[in-house]
């Protein structure tokens, strides 16, 4: 579909023909494990890549590659592979670009489990790595090792304090460092609100789970980027087998048909409750890099087209108090995912980080009072009320 068209059209209708199968109108979902050839001269035109078929669910389905066409569509990208979760996507891309000897530089305001991935599995594979904080393009230029370093990982808008990374730094450091291929994990802003690789980022990804599919019943992951690249980790897919199921598939494209519509009214509820929280005098702090108070508002507006439906904020008071603000929700639900249509809310002290002591915790920058609020799509009025009475009760006397 051409570039022309509207975002939120190219949702509805990229990578998908204009006539399915059986005159159905939406993708249909080919729940096959194994594809038949007519004859043996089909299966030689099909080695010889004469004809776009598809031979072994590990390595193909055309449901599959009805999403992968429409994501690449969305994120201006020449091709897309998914996989079974986002983690699945993160760890197969690294696992094919990186050897031993090799060296990768990641943010530290990540995801734990690719913290984890990163720092504690990858060097059973003599593969090292420095983490560097979010937000310094010149801490990230000081860690790259010429020769060594293949890989610069970060998330941005990063999780749980939502730091953005300026791209159009990355882009500079990138042109200085040839042999290194950028990679920022797009999930909390989507194709909707950013764009890297219109900035020269190499590899774009994105767990799935959240806002692409966007109702909390789906796993998956995504990369996108140049034809080659993402070709050759489709590849070392089929080696790893995280492959997406077509069902899911399915729900994916559903999901991102109304992306658009989602993550405007996510940016708009969550710019405004941010706003609120940062005027609450029992809130001691609000992240979110739409509020001037955040240190990469600049970047982020300069960058992005909203901010995203994720509001991070310390409660002002302990842990206990924060547990007793969280479980006074009535609207807000206690669940560990984000960019569903569903507003969920966590303490991340007691949900990724729960088994990390007190001192470590606060080593990987988590407080016992911090609050992630992944907001829905339901009224922002009616969350915030949920909140300002959730407060009340955490502020009450006991």
């Amino acid at each position: 579909m051409s570039d022309e068209k509207s975002l939120e059209t190219r949702a509805v209708h990229a990578g998908e023909p204009r006539r399915q199968a059986h005159d159905a109108l939406t993708t249909p979902v080919a729940l096959t494990s194994t594809y038949t050839f007519a004859d043996t001269d089909a299966l030689e035109r099909h080695h010889r890549r004469e004809v776009e078929r598809d031979e072994y669910g590990r390595y193909g389905n055309p449901t599959v590659r009805a999403a992968e066409r429409k994501l690449a569509d969305l994120d201006g990208a020449e091709d897309s592979a998914l996989f079974a979760s986002g983690m699945a996507a993160i760890t197969t891309a690294l696992l094919a670009m990186l050897r031993g000897g090799h060296h990768v530089v990641l943010t530290r305001d990540c995801y734990r489990r690719t913290r984890q991935f990163v720092t504690a599995v990858l060097p059973r594979y003599g593969v090292e790595s420095t983490v560097v904080e979010p937000g310094d393009p010149g801490a990230v230029a000081r860690a790259i090792v010429p020769g060594k370093t293949r890989v610069v990982l970060s998330e941005s808008p990063t999780n749980p304090y939502l730091r953005v990374v300026d791209l159009a730094a990355m882009r500079a450091l990138k042109a200085a460092h040839p042999g290194v291929k950028f990679l920022i994990d797009s999930t909390f802003a989507t194709p909707v609100n950013q764009r890297p690789l219109e900035h020269g980022v190499d590899l774009v990804i994105h767990s799935a789970t959240k806002y692409l599919g966007g109702h909390n019943d789906l796993l998956a992951g995504a990369i996108s980027g140049s034809a080659a690249l993402v070709d050759a980790i489709r590849d070392f897919r089929g080696v790893m087998g995280g492959v997406l199921d077509p069902h899911a598939a399915y729900l994916l494209l559903r999901g991102m048909k109304t992306l658009g519509l989602r993550v405007a009214r996510q940016n708009a509820s969550g710019l405004a409750l941010a706003r609120a929280l940062e005027s609450d005098p029992r809130v001691e702090r609000v992240f979110y890099p739409g509020l001037e108070s955040h240190p990469d508002f600049a970047v982020a507006s300069a960058q992005m087209s909203g901010f995203g439906g994720v509001v991070s904020f310390l409660v002002r008071g302990d842990g206990a108090r924060t547990r007793r603000f969280i479980d006074a929700c009535r609207l807000a639900t206690i669940a560990p995912s984000l960019g569903g249509v569903e507003t969920l809310i966590e303490q991340p002290a007691l949900m990724s980080y729960y088994d990390l002591s007190g001192e470590e915790r606060l080593a990987v920058g988590i407080p016992d009072n911090l609050v992630r609020l992944a907001v829905g799509i339901e009224s922002a009025a009616d969350i915030l009320d949920d909140l300002a009475q959730a407060l009340d009760a955490a502020f009450s006397d006991p």
